[in-house]
């Protein structure tokens, strides 16, 4: 308790500095606050291990600096003014009937050309599961500092950690969310080493999410006109990491944002989330609200796909405001990446996609280049699509 003490006072003199710095700027001076240290100031917040929703909890009614965002960020930053448009709907319930499957096969390829998005109905997993999953990482969001402390460590890319931002020392402003990894495959946790309060849900849904996309992409193999096991073969599904992101109620949400604007590194991402909005996906250039819908489970396009399927499918910027509403915002991602790499490790464009007619747009890459470029920065969009891109 002793390093929250100490946080919540480091705050008021990180709000202090604000407020001198917004008030040299109103009057048009050079002064500047040196004793503001971003790094030192980072670090301590980090150390505090009480993430955001302490800082929420606490009663603060000003955001740390550290989390304020540039005006470039912020100035779109509003709900969607097209309140009749959002993401299309797919309903799944006769996705096996040789009538209907290959009208959902065409739906799904148009959504995720256009859209890089879309969410599923009638998808096979009882809305029960989904309601679980989204309550138990409600739930262990809302535990004491005492009890979900001990989870926050920043170990990206394997096992359980709990952590406010996960690129929170690569990137210039801090996002208002923390989030419980664990990743599934393709070397499990123990049990164990799930948090108890929702390590019955989360291996729920790990099952069920994982048959969920195993659907997904045979249609998308098929929208491809290949083999409806094709997408498959290249083991996504082994790679899987389940991210349970909280996004507390914050007293400056004009300010910062819950997530930056971003496009998934993965192959797909499946989503779910409660009733609370706050996700857009940028669509014909304007930012376009994904109602919630219950019982739905959110896809979307990662950059991955959008290279080996040589731009058929596109991926999305997406992101999430900061929350202006008493209740929290939740959402459970699912990422599904390559698990087995080509020959010594590397990977492009699908051959099968490939003709005179059709060139790769993409070229080859490595695994290790495809790594060094997520965990060498924060968030961003389409960084590594467009370093692979074939400039013509």
């Amino acid at each position: 308790m002793t390093l929250i003490l100490q946080y919540i006072r480091t705050i008021y003199l990180s709000i202090y500095c604000v407020d001198n710095i917004l008030l040299s700027k109103k009057h048009n001076t050079n002064t500047t606050m040196a004793t503001y240290d971003r790094a030192k100031a980072v670090k301590e917040f980090d150390e505090s291990k009480m993430g955001v929703k302490g800082l929420s909890d606490s009663g603060i009614k000003t955001i740390p600096q550290i989390f304020i965002h540039p005006p470039q960020t912020l100035s779109n930053i509003k709900s969607s003014s097209k309140k009749t448009t959002s993401i299309p709907i797919i309903d799944l319930s006769n996705v096996n009937s040789p009538n209907h499957r290959p009208n959902i096969i065409k739906q799904i390829k148009e959504a995720s050309k256009t859209w890089g998005f879309f969410q599923i109905i009638n998808h096979n997993v009882h809305v029960s599961v989904l309601d679980n999953t989204i309550n138990s990482i409600e739930s262990f969001h809302n535990q004491p500092y005492e009890i979900k402390s001990k989870y926050y460590k920043r170990e990206e890319g394997q096992g359980v950690m709990y952590a406010s931002n996960n690129d929170l020392y690569r990137t210039n402003a801090a996002s208002w969310h923390d989030s419980l990894q664990a990743w599934m495959g393709p070397k499990a946790p123990e049990a164990e080493e799930l948090p108890e309060i929702c390590r019955k849900e989360i291996l729920e849904w790990d099952l069920h999410g994982s048959k969920v996309a195993e659907v997904v992409f045979e249609l998308l193999s098929e929208g491809l006109g290949l083999e409806s096991g094709k997408l498959n073969e290249l083991s996504f599904c082994e790679s899987r990491a389940i991210v349970g992101h909280c996004y507390p109620y914050c007293p400056q949400p004009d300010l910062t944002v819950g997530i930056t604007p971003h496009t998934d590194p993965s192959a797909i991402t499946l989503l779910l989330q409660n009733q609370v909005q706050g996700l857009q996906v940028e669509h014909d250039g304007e930012w376009v609200d994904v109602n919630p819908v219950h019982g739905g489970i959110i896809v979307n396009m990662g950059d991955f796909l959008q290279i080996i399927s040589n731009g058929e499918y596109t991926s999305v910027q997406h992101r999430v405001l900061a929350n202006s509403h008493k209740k929290s915002r939740i959402s459970v991602v699912m990422f599904l990446n390559l698990s087995k790499w080509k020959g010594e490790g590397y990977h492009g464009p699908l051959p099968e996609l490939l003709s005179p007619e059709k060139p790769p747009i993409y070229r080859d890459f490595t695994r290790q280049e495809f790594f060094d470029n997520f965990y060498s920065k924060g968030i961003d969009t389409k960084s590594f699509v467009d370093k692979v891109k074939i400039q013509n």
